[in-house]
């Protein structure tokens, strides 16, 4: 147990190295880490399994900053206890190259589990690295080897709770009783405008209530035996996930910005950092920290201990077990199967339909994958047998039994994205998850944080255009495919055939570092498969129909490659000769070397795109009066008359080529 005087020693540690970083720096946010000190330190020097010399160990306690502005208090953290920060890296807090950038970055900064900053997603993103751990602990644990057994521990604060994603991500934590899941509360009251009650006035605690977790609190966040308690009691918890409230001061410890809003985002000013140090008898220079407090902090020995007996455990296990040790292994280092080729060979038996959605195409493929890849875990946000993200033999994941590969996210298309990042940040999961493309557009930031963190999470996109009909314009996706295609890191496929769609997903399965999104139909989609050479669909863009010579290129994706050799045929009749381009990936190919691009492309001057969204993107390969697309919101009909009235038609875009010839 550690002394009063010793515990104020170390939670002042934290708080002068967040302050003397965030001055030095002239920008940052010290109020939270000034506030959490105390519970930091009882966290992370009493409770918290993890392993300095290697913050990649696969059993360690998970901590997640929701609160990502309080970033200096997580940085000071990782300093303190061993992590490779340098005390320099503190003083380069919020400059250029550094490792101790403005919001925590994950695969930046050594020990930061998640990207944090856009408030909330850091809370979700933990219950799916809960989810994960009792996931991968139900499939691979065996009596006496709890391989798979860490919590994870997570502070947020008024922002994270107010943001609606908190309610999505914490309402199925509780459907899923994710006891290793505990939540410490910032509860200071203050957020960037002031106090919060004038703008939040819910029950926390009766609203956690009712989402089936236990909740503990108010405690005084400043007090170490009601903050150990407290963690202790969390830890006893076998069937609900814990929040932890903690009652904090803002800013603890200045005399004169403690607990106002002006401490929240601002520098303390070189003033009034010297009467904080005078008010909490904190004698030492800017950024030194006595040796007394760095072995306290010093995780190294214990930290490399058990990871050192984790090691011993799991080689055991190996020995008893070795066909689950060397899948785990497969799994944790997202390494694809020894047979995943064999996919490809069962893809070319199956008979293929003429006449088809691209939704129907990727679910038969996905009956391919599955039996191959037992990580994949499937999902919808309440449209399974819209979006076709169901397999054969698929099974439910509920709280009372957790053998299943599918969830029931329900209408929480921002909680899926974030929590998908979790499960994937965790490891041992392929993550994927559907909803229509329209609504990419409510998880579009977590979507941005999976490029952003390069995580290889899959997303399926159905009823990709007007032709889904009758809905109408609030689910007619026009601007969102080029959107998504302008998220860096971030490969967008629009197939039009199997081959296309199978390449897709392989993509996909085979792309650990970047999302990718596939977009598919609704409607039926008349297919062409006579093009199989894959290996050019995998550059992104190929030639689907050939002539030569030819006077016009035809340059589409998904249906509109349907409807392209349709135009074909018809501008032949006219006496001119339509090569079709069908570029399923744009981004892939514009990877390509300049030479294929421009074999398959042809003449700038004789090429024309088709694709039933805004046209912006493609002014970059084709004039800008020779991109047919929508630039207007769609209308409630039937699909024919849609595409009619829209002029997706064989005679209207070939009466529009002729005009340009």
């Amino acid at each position: 147990m550690i002394a009063t005087i010793e515990h104020s020693l170390l939670a002042n540690a934290i708080r002068f190295l967040s302050i003397d970083a965030i001055e030095k720096a002239k920008s940052g946010h010290p109020g939270a880490p000034m506030g959490m000190a105390d519970v930091a330190v009882v966290l992370w020097n009493e409770f918290l399994k993890h392993n300095p010399n290697n913050p990649n160990w696969w059993n360690r306690d998970r901590f997640i900053l929701s609160n990502g502005h309080a970033s200096m208090l997580l940085y000071s953290l990782l300093h303190l206890s061993g992590y490779d920060i340098s005390i320099e890296e503190l003083k380069n807090f919020r400059q250029l190259h550094s490792k101790t950038p403005g919001h925590p970055e994950y695969r930046h900064t050594p020990g930061v589990e998640t990207t944090t900053g856009p408030l909330g997603q850091g809370f979700a993103n933990a219950v799916g690295i809960a989810l994960a751990e009792k996931l991968l602990a139900k499939q691979f644990n065996r009596r006496n080897f709890p391989i798979i057994d860490h919590y994870t521990f997570v502070f947020v604060g008024d922002g994270c709770l107010m943001e609606g994603i908190s309610h999505e991500a914490a309402s199925l934590a509780g459907k899923w009783q994710l006891n290793k899941l505990i939540v410490f509360y910032d509860s200071n009251g203050i957020s960037i405008d002031g106090e919060v009650h004038h703008w939040f006035i819910d029950d926390t605690k009766k609203r956690f209530l009712s989402y089936n977790w236990n909740v503990i609190g108010t405690i005084d966040g400043h007090n170490r035996d009601e903050i150990r308690n407290a963690i202790n009691k969390a830890i006893k918890q076998k069937s609900k996930p814990t929040l932890i409230i903690c009652k904090t001061t803002i800013g603890f410890g200045s005399p004169n910005k403690a607990g106002k809003e002006v401490v929240h985002g601002a520098p303390l000013g070189s003033d009034e950092v010297q009467l904080t140090r005078e008010n909490l008898n904190w004698k030492y220079e800017p950024f030194f920290i006595p040796k007394e407090i760095y072995d306290a902090f010093d995780a190294r020995e214990k930290g490399q201990k058990w990871e050192n007996e984790w090691k011993e455990l799991f080689f055991r296990y190996k020995e008893k077990f070795p066909e689950l040790a060397e899948e785990l292994e497969r799994r944790m280092n997202f390494e694809l199967p020894k047979d995943f080729d064999e996919i490809e060979k069962e893809l070319m038996k199956l008979n293929f339909p003429t006449k088809e959605a691209t939704r129907k195409t990727s679910h038969v493929i996905l009956n391919l994958i599955k039996p191959k890849m037992p990580e994949l875990i499937g999902g919808s946000a309440d449209l399974t047998h819209s979006n076709l993200t169901l397999w054969k033999n698929g099974k439910d994941i509920i709280s009372t039994q957790f053998t299943g590969d599918y969830i029931h996210y329900g209408v929480r298309e921002f909680g899926m994205f974030a929590i998908m990042n979790g499960i994937f940040l965790h490891g041992g999961f392929r993550p994927f998850g559907g909803t229509f493309l329209v609504f990419s557009d409510y998880g579009r930031n977590a979507l941005r944080l999976s490029a952003m963190m390069e995580l290889g999470i899959i997303y399926i996109f159905t009823h990709d255009s007007i032709g889904l009909g009758e809905d109408g314009p609030t689910h007619q996706p026009i601007e969102h495919i080029s959107s998504l295609r302008l998220i860096p890191n971030t490969y967008v496929w629009r197939p039009f055939n199997y081959f296309e769609t199978y390449v897709a997903w392989e993509f996909a399965l085979k792309s650990i570092r970047s999302p990718t999104i596939l977009v598919l139909s609704r409607q039926n989609i008349e297919m062409d498969h006579s093009m199989n050479d894959l290996d050019k669909i995998r550059k992104g863009g190929y030639v689907l129909k050939e002539e030569n010579p030819y006077d016009v290129t035809l340059i589409a994706t998904g249906s509109e490659v349907a409807l392209s050799l349709l135009v074909a045929d018809v501008l032949k009749q006219k006496n001119v000769k339509a090569r079709v381009v069908s570029i399923p990936c744009l981004e892939l190919f514009k990877k390509a070397d300049k030479e294929y691009q421009n074999q398959v492309l042809g003449k700038k001057e004789k090429r024309f795109v088709i694709e039933a969204g805004v046209p912006n993107l493609w002014y970059e390969l084709a004039d800008i009066d020779k991109v047919f697309g929508i630039e207007k919101f769609g209308l409630s009909a039937p699909e024919q008359d849609l595409w009619k009235e829209f002029g997706f038609t064989k005679e209207k875009i070939s009466e529009w080529i002729l005009s340009k010839v």
